[in-house]
């Protein structure tokens, strides 16, 4: 019998915050998004604990580890961004 591989212990996350402080947004990535987004919450990211609150938006679930990552990239980049806030622009209004 071919061997198979257990998709659930292959969760790569892309996910999106919008900070209520300062209307920006954080793009990150991650393999447990629910622990994440609670040291988010609690201040323990150093790159969003001075623009709390923040709000989740978006995530994204991949099987693929490199596919993940190449998706937070894309987002990362201008063409990325700039595309997503046009797929969300009713969200961040």
């Amino acid at each position: 019998m071919p061997e198979t591989s257990d998709v659930s212990n292959n969760r790569f996350y892309v996910y999106i915050l919008f900070s209520k402080k300062d209307k920006g947004l954080y793009i990150g990535y991650t393999k447990d998004l629910k622990n994440r987004l609670s040291l988010h919450s609690k201040g323990q990211v150093y790159s969003t604990r001075n623009r709390l609150p923040v709000r989740l938006i978006h995530y994204e679930y991949f099987i693929n580890e490199q596919d993940a990552k190449s998706r937070e990239k894309y987002l990362k980049s201008g063409y990325g961004r700039t595309n997503f806030k046009e797929m969300l622009k009713r969200t961040l209004a």
